[in-house]
């Protein structure tokens, strides 16, 4: 469908018309802007008003169930969850997208599937695939707590109905390649041999397993360990948690698993084994769903890699590069020098994750070979140390690496996590006196794990986060997106840094927010660049180019960034990952509620404006817009909407609320706006009581020109 949207929002107390809120022409004559960006519900530096004229046209708005655009913009709708794909379905939560041109206006767009926003996702199942579920039979018998499924009867019928739960949940996670053809202005799907979903559940049942390289395949092989063995080898069942991802020169896609614990055990033993799937149990209540992947048996020690696929090949299904780290990886960045060595960047998304770079042993000579694919198979797994004055050091994960955590005491909230011995695991520790304890006990990283040397290797990449932070490298504030500029520059969402009670938070001596505010949620985006651009390098540089939170409390009006895009000038395109529960939520602490829905920016990275952010798209209610990629023309952006609805689920006969939300203008003077509200959502059909899904879209200008 076509939707054509000239603001975000409607002003609906305001007399200001649109030619009055666009930009002074000053502005218009020096910005790289090819679009009116659209209005928001917060006052922003590059909205084009006076504080004023802000306190007027932001103190009543109204929040549209929709994808919004600027003026002369629109978008069609190319699949959404439950259409046909392949053999199976169009997944859920689409994420990563992949542009591969397949010649003669057709091309491949390889979608990941992240999770299933559980609530929502059981609400709409049966309107939208057709089939019930039963859900509330086992929840019935869950009452009482989590099951370990594997001590049921195979005949047991609650045995069943939970494996019936679990495989139709692991059936809409995973990738998906659907060919696509451009037919005048617009792309269609246009089905194909290629077409095909590799699932949770791929090699099940019906033998399509994915294989895996690297030093962790000495575990995966084990007959006997300390922990949990499927008995399946190097051979692999599935994948799931799906975020972001890459795409390499050489026409193949990498996609990458984040939050694998919610489905299967993350802990390992000193061999690299996993704990059982118990430790994980299958739950399903109040709307939560866990442990779907420990109720069909799987290993967690095979989540939480890269995965790597050819888009053209229909027989491809998957290879899992183990030298590329065993983390909740959120994103890729590929830098391809002809003769220099692969470097693969990704970032741990989790509150006090790591910065890693995989650096390949052999050298690249043609980008475009295929065969190119070898040598993510052998090198060495680098994790970033980033030091406050804007210098940085990489530190391999490799047996001989010193045992060397950082302080507990910088991190926001003053703990951090390090491998158990001899238990297994990880535990906290809050002290210096503790970790000098550690140091004493354990040298090296070899020392916290068993095994031969290259076993002992495997085991490290298995527990990379947690050998990571043994060996000293930087607690983050949630690495997300990792995109590689023509120049080399490494560009990185860090997307807050909040802690938490379980993972911890970021050293604060490197991330700080404005006016050395500490646990700062809003977020930043950091530029990344190595000592002498050299892809090997083993020392860098870095600073934050962009800053979010609100424009009076020094932030550039964006909070919480995600995946990036650098278009052809080298601008950054950016969406944010506000969490469900905080959007449009006026009481919340630190605000986030403050910024609405959940957006698209655009930031300039060179000439007067660089740095500042200007507003693009607006997504639909309680939605993530993710993925977002430029066809090889630029005339067209591809981008995924991810969980509408996912809090509130279907919105039933219209329903909306008004909230009263505290506001400040551009210089801090505060007023209240009434902000009228959807609750939840039926995008993308529109249609009154409709069940939301998320879906990808193909954005275009109406005039036929590139976007950027």
């Amino acid at each position: 469908m076509g939707i054509r949207r000239r603001e975000a929002l409607l002003f609906l107390a305001s007399g200001i018309g649109v030619a009055a809120l666009g930009y002074r022409g000053t502005e218009a004559a020096t910005s790289p802007l090819k679009f009116r960006p659209v209005r928001g519900v917060m006052p922003i530096p590059t909205d084009g008003l006076t504080p004023a004229q802000q306190k007027t046209v932001y103190a009543k708005v109204e929040v549209l169930d929709d994808l919004v655009l600027p003026e002369g913009y629109t978008y069609e709708v190319l699949a959404a969850w439950g259409d046909p794909l392949g053999d199976g379905r169009f997944g859920y939560n689409n994420d990563y997208l992949s542009f591969v041109s397949a010649g003669n206006d057709q091309a491949y767009l390889t979608v990941n599937f992240e999770y299933i926003s559980a609530r929502t996702w059981m609400e709409t199942y049966q309107p939208v695939i057709g089939q019930a579920l039963p859900i509330a039979e086992v929840e019935k018998a869950m009452a009482s707590g989590p099951i370990d499924v594997s001590r049921l009867p195979a005949d047991s019928p609650l045995r069943q109905a939970i494996e019936q739960i679990a495989v139709a949940a692991m059936q809409d996670l995973g990738i998906g390649v659907m060919t696509i053809r451009r037919e005048g202005q617009r792309w269609v799907k246009a089905p194909s041999p290629a077409d095909r979903r590799i699932t949770g559940i791929s090699g099940w049942k019906d033998g399509r397993y994915l294989k895996a390289t690297g030093p962790a395949t000495l575990i995966f092989a084990k007959t006997q360990g300390q922990g949990y063995l499927d008995g399946l080898g190097d051979r692999i069942i599935g994948t799931f948690g799906n975020c972001a991802g890459g795409t390499t020169p050489w026409g193949t896609v990498l996609s990458c698993e984040e939050n694998f614990q919610y489905l299967v055990a993350e802990p390992v033993y000193p061999d690299g084994t996993s704990f059982a799937p118990a430790t994980r149990p299958f739950t399903v209540a109040d709307g939560e769903l866990a442990g779907h992947g420990s109720a069909l048996g799987l290993a967690g020690n095979k989540y939480g890699w890269v995965v790597e696929v050819d888009p053209a090949n229909p027989n491809d299904y998957g290879t899992k590069h183990t030298w590329l780290g065993r983390f909740r990886h959120e994103a890729v960045g590929i830098r391809v020098v002809p003769g220099k060595p692969l470097a693969f960047y990704s970032g741990c998304d989790r509150r006090g994750g790591h910065l890693y770079k995989f650096v390949s042993r052999e050298v690249v000579r043609n980008p475009k070979d295929k065969s190119n694919s070898r040598l993510l198979t052998d090198g060495m797994l680098y994790a970033a140390k980033f030091h406050p004055d804007g210098t940085g050091q990489w530190i391999p994960l490799a047996p001989d690496t010193p045992v060397n955590p950082d302080p507990p005491e910088v991190h926001a909230g003053g703990f951090i996590n390090l491998p158990k011995r001899p238990e297994g695991g990880f535990a906290p520790v809050t002290t210096t006196a503790e970790v000098e304890q550690y140091k004493q006990r354990f040298k090296t990283l070899g020392d916290l794990y068993t095994g031969t040397l290259q076993e002992k290797q495997g085991a490290i990449l298995i527990d990379a986060h947690y050998a990571a932070s043994a060996a000293g490298a930087t607690c983050t504030a949630r690495p997300e997106d990792t995109v590689i500029a023509a120049d080399g520059t490494l560009y990185i969402a860090f997307t807050s840094g909040s802690p938490n009670s379980v993972d911890g938070g970021p050293d604060e001596r490197v991330f700080v927010g404005p006016a050395n505010l500490r646990s700062y949620e809003p977020g930043w985006i950091m530029a990344l660049r190595e000592k002498d651009g050299e892809p090997a390098a083993l020392t860098f540089t870095w600073e934050m180019v962009a800053t979010g939170g609100e424009p009076a409390l020094g932030g550039a009006g964006f909070c919480n960034p995600d995946n990036l895009m650098v278009d052809p000038a080298g601008h950054l395109w950016m969406v944010t990952d506000i969490s469900t529960s905080r959007l449009n939520s006026p009481a919340h602490i630190p605000g986030s509620g403050r910024y609405g829905n959940n957006s698209m920016w655009f930031i300039p990275t060179h000439g007067p404006q660089a740095g500042q952010a200007f507003l693009f798209g607006i997504g639909p209610m309680e939605c993530e817009l993710t993925g977002p990629c430029l066809s090889d023309d630029g005339r067209t952006l591809f981008l995924a909407v991810q969980h509408p609805g996912e809090q509130l689920g279907m919105r039933k006969d219209g329903a909306k609320r008004v909230l009263q939300v505290r506001m400040q203008d551009t210089e801090g003077d505060r007023f209240i706006q009434e902000r009228v509200v959807p609750l939840g959502s039926n995008w993308p059909s529109k249609t009154p009581n409709a069940p939301p899904k998320p879906a990808v879209v193909a954005i275009r200008r109406l005039d036929g020109q590139p976007l950027v």
